[in-house]
């Protein structure tokens, strides 16, 4: 049985890991240093943690649940402490990205991160519904990296994200560089910028007279099937005036130059401002 080593066990993401690695095929030893996540680890999943010192020696695998600031430094600490041929597992491409794991040939790197729930899915049981974040009862895909290490570990890397992160739907195999495209660039940089400034345009409507739950309720239908159209989820086409007001509105809105924003020294610069 592959014997896994999760720190950061009791943080936010690792307790979600923690939830879902129970009663799976992998012996999972836990560790968290701080007494609130060991107590909810205890009291809500009825899982007794243990230190790094014992856990990490015998691990075939290392997942770091830990935030980006914190990866670099954690790693260094427990390379040590690793056996040739371990898989350590990162959440995020930012610190891999970044250079910021240990310098050891002999350590096998993989890098894998949620999707998160499309918008547009077949859930039919409410509380899918609402999991938006995944990991829990909606179906979400995944992908996944091979950093550095045989070809063959790919599988047991995959198999250990598609645990995490169940239900999983697609998983998609791609590069850390590819990966740091999608986040930051794809996910925050643009995605959740954009959002942001929609929210901001709804709160305008919203100072401007019309009614929070009016503008909310016609923001979020028109989101709705807008998206639809853009995303080839349904054939459809705009209205003349719907494509004139994006011809119109692109430039108000957007730099002509905002691709740059993918170029591989943005993407290392806004990865160099959250490591």
């Amino acid at each position: 049985m592959t014997r896994i080593a999760l720190i950061g066990a009791g943080g936010k993401m690792g307790f979600r890991l923690s939830r879902n690695l129970k009663g799976s095929d992998f012996s999972v030893d836990h560790v968290e240093v701080s007494e609130a996540g060991r107590s909810r680890l205890a009291q809500e999943l009825g899982i007794e943690c243990t230190d790094a010192e014992r856990a990490v020696p015998e691990a075939d695998v290392v997942i770091l649940a830990v935030p980006d600031t914190l990866v670099g430094k954690i790693s260094h600490q427990l390379s040590s402490m690793m056996k040739s041929g371990t898989m350590v597992i990162t959440l995020d491409a930012a610190a891999p990205f970044a250079g910021h794991l240990p310098e050891r040939d002999d350590l096998t790197y993989f890098v894998t991160h949620p999707c998160h729930p499309p918008i547009f899915n077949d859930e039919t049981d409410l509380e899918a519904k609402k999991d938006y974040f995944g990991g829990l009862k909606a179906t979400q895909h995944i992908v996944s990296a091979l950093m550095q290490g045989p070809e063959d570990s790919f599988a047991l890397g995959e198999r250990v994200a598609r645990t995490i992160y169940a239900p999983v739907g697609r998983s998609h195999r791609v590069s850390v560089e590819q990966m740091a495209l999608l986040e930051p660039g794809l996910s925050e940089t643009v995605c959740a910028t954009l959002l942001a400034v929609m929210r901001e345009a709804m709160d305008e409507v919203v100072a401007r007279g019309v009614s929070q739950q009016c503008a909310r309720d016609f923001l979020l239908g028109h989101m709705n099937i807008l998206s639809a159209v853009i995303f080839d989820e349904q054939p459809g086409a705009f209205s003349d005036a719907c494509n004139k007001a994006i011809e119109n509105g692109k430039p108000m809105l957007m730099r002509d130059d905002w691709k740059k924003v993918f170029e591989p020294e943005e993407i290392a610069e806004s990865i160099r401002r959250i490591t």
